[in-house]
């Protein structure tokens, strides 16, 4: 379950920062390694987990023999860890006794959703028939949620308490509210369940399978009455921008599950109405990638429309969403967007520290869930799968290691012996792992895990997962530096509804103001520099910064000329430059200094730069070898010196901005391997 409330909420406190607040007041338990060639899905926790409830009788929720059968499937929302090492059941918000209720509920529909996924899969993939009751029953309790009449008829009520009771309106209170009197994220999601479930069952249940294909259409109903239909084809501005408006809760995030769903039913006959939906979010998902190979956010699809400077991890499967759609509706071009980014954004995201849950727009929230590493390994195979490249794979053994101790804790997060997934990992120094495993980090561990088992090569690179080497960005915050002609200013809020101020404060420059921020270069090397700035509204040309990294010059980023407002919060927005310096700068610490550049009308605002070297590279170390990935900024062809862990001569494949394999070759240990211009390379021995 997200604990994020709304969009707002993503700068102030995002879903992982919370879950890790409980980090401390838990005993550690450790984590088992898995076994060679051992099924890694371990379904144990999320069983534990299910519940049973018989909800009282009401119009307008029912759900698939609801008279016969009175006791429906739930899923208990949170767990935590107790002092023997087991673990206890809770719901959210503060807890009644005198009236065994919580302030939001025990249940919620965006994990029964999830969770009858991860049963319908494990089902499908392994032919277990206790998941094949457990998906039927959390789908009957799904469809009792989900409104069947009346003026908000296919949405969905998102908490329920034990007693199965509807909490429409919880503390704190949900964005619809009542949480069944709009499009949400729980409609998206109940439609993945609806439609994965529909063409699971079609064979083997028909009228099962007709009743959970007249609830998708009653859910395709709520879609399109409060989307699609009044908004498709429409465009909105974000600071320039020119973004879709009918995307659901104005989110590709949020749209991919809905897709994720459709496509499904779609594949098992669902109709024309349930393709044109599926056509119509896919295609505004797809125009929401931006910048270039070396220009922010380096061809991420960007998850909100009404801003341009926030990306995040969690709930980003939108490229994954749009190869499903790519192939379901036979549109090879919808994945096209999908395999930009996963030649270009991702590569880096995974060497830089791994799936954040905030660029907002620079790495200012450095928290990680399994929600977020979910999300790009499903996105990275099913690229793969569409797009017939073996570097999506080879990508993907890198991101699932994030499991088994690829992270910024340097931890398992999934223990194979139990099925349970940790919390997630804090942005503190050092990182600390928040040991509850709830509904949300099972089902995305267990998604994962059911993938992996079905790649079993992308299991063993994933297995290889201790880091021994990063080289990548550094990130330094403006108001770190000395500051001469200009302030340090610290505004009320560090959120301002569209992107964040990192460090709650930024650097003003005036007339003949600078700054010089010290930093310290990993390596000897070209370094591209990435300014997080304030760009606003007023005229371009007047009003800028120059910046030199020691010795070397890189230019200057005009702060003006910011496009028009339209939906967002706030007129101008965070923006990200990118510079270059104009030779190589030897590693060590340094001087990085900013300067004003303009005609002293108007101040310039920096919040933070990344310094980020021409090659970054990301080195894993295990019992079976090494692996290692690079990633170029450059223009021209690099070549880097590397030392893996292993035994034996090194294998390096070098692909470009597209995931196409450029040259393949064996290099000895120590030597030089070759990466493309924007490109990656992908090393194992």
């Amino acid at each position: 379950m997200d604990r994020t409330m709304t969009r707002g909420a993503v700068g102030r406190v995002t879903a992982a920062a919370v879950a890790v607040a409980l980090v401390g007041a838990v005993s550690p338990v450790g984590a088992a390694r898995p076994l060679a060639g051992a099924s890694l899905t371990n379904l144990d926790h999320l069983d534990f987990l299910t519940d049973h409830v018989a909800p009282p009788g009401r119009p307008r929720h029912t759900t698939f023999r609801l008279a016969q059968r009175p006791r429906i499937g739930v899923l208990w929302t949170y767990s935590e860890p107790q002092p023997d090492g087991s673990y206890n059941r809770i719901g959210g918000g503060a807890y009644d006794p005198a009236t065994n209720t919580y302030e939001q509920g025990a249940y919620n529909a965006d994990d029964i959703s999830r969770a009858a996924v991860v049963y319908l899969r494990h089902w499908r993939q392994t032919g277990s028939m206790s998941s094949r009751r457990r998906a039927v029953q959390l789908l009957r309790g799904l469809t009792y949620l989900q409104t069947a009449t009346g003026p908000n008829r296919g949405n969905v009520v998102l908490w329920m308490q034990p007693n199965g009771a509807l909490n429409r309106s919880p503390v704190i209170v949900e964005l619809p509210d009542p949480s069944d009197s709009g499009p949400s994220y729980w409609l998206g999601r109940t439609m993945w369940a609806l439609g994965e479930g529909h063409r699971a069952f079609k064979d083997v249940r028909p009228g099962f399978a007709r009743f959970l294909g007249e609830r998708m259409d009653l859910a395709i109903d709520a879609l399109d009455r409060q989307v699609l239909a009044p908004r498709f084809g429409e465009r909105v501005t974000a600071d320039g921008l020119r973004w879709p408006a009918w995307l659901l809760v104005d989110g590709a995030d949020a749209s991919s599950e809905p897709v994720y769903g459709l496509a499904a039913y779609v594949e098992a006959g669902g109709g024309e109405r349930a393709r044109r939906a599926l056509a119509k979010l896919a295609g505004g998902i797809a125009a929401m990638n931006l910048g270039g190979s070396r220009t922010w956010p380096f061809k991420a699809i960007m998850p909100w429309t009404r801003s341009r400077s926030v990306w995040h991890a969690w709930a980003g499967q939108m490229a994954g969403a749009l190869v499903r759609a790519a192939d379901a509706l036979n549109r090879p071009a919808l994945a096209r967007t999908a395999v930009a980014e996963a030649g270009s954004f991702t590569p880096h995201m995974l060497i830089q520290n791994g799936p954040e849950q905030g660029w907002l727009p620079g790495t200012t929230d450095r928290s990680q869930i399994a929600y977020g590493t979910d999300s790009t390994l499903q996105n990275l195979l099913r690229t793969a799968s569409v797009a017939g490249r073996r570097s999506f794979r080879e990508l993907a053994g890198v991101a699932a290691a994030w499991y088994f101790g690829n992270n910024p804790a340097g931890e398992s997060m999934y223990d194979p012996a139990t099925g349970r997934t940790f919390d997630g990992i804090s942005s503190e120094d050092p990182p600390a792992v928040n040991r509850n495993s709830g509904a949300e980090s099972t089902i995305h561990g267990l998604l994962s895990m059911l993938a992996l088992d079905a790649h079993p090569r992308v299991a063993a690179r994933a297995r290889i997962a201790s880091r021994d080497e990063q080289t990548t960005w550094r990130y330094v915050e403006a108001e770190a530096g000395s500051v001469v002609g200009g302030e340090v200013v610290t505004p009320e809020e560090e959120w301002t509804g569209e992107s964040l101020w990192g460090g709650g404060s930024y650097v003003e420059l005036g007339d003949g103001g600078s700054v010089s921020i010290p930093v310290d270069l990993p390596v000897g090397d070209r370094y591209h520099l990435y300014p997080v700035y304030d760009r606003r509204p007023f005229a371009a040309g007047v009003a800028g910064l120059r910046y030199a990294l020691g010795a070397a010059p890189a230019g200057g980023v005009d702060h003006g000329g910011a496009g028009r407002q339209g939906v967002t919060a706030t007129r101008g927005y965070r923006a990200v430059g990118h510079l270059v310096s104009a030779t190589s700068v030897p590693s060590g610490t340094t001087s990085l200094v900013v300067s004003y550049a303009g005609d002293g009308t108007r101040p310039a605002r920096l919040d933070a730069v990344m310094v980020q070297p021409e090659v970054e590279w990301l080195l894993l170390g295990g019992q079976a070898g090494g692996q290692a990935l690079l990633r170029s900024f450059s223009e021209t062809r690099e070549a880097r010196p590397l030392v893996l862990a292993g035994t034996g001569p090194m294998r390096a494949r070098s692909y470009d901005a597209r995931g196409r394999l450029i040259r393949s070759a064996v290099v000895p240990s120590g030597g030089r391997v070759r990466i493309e211009p924007g490109g990656f390379t992908y090393v194992t021995r």
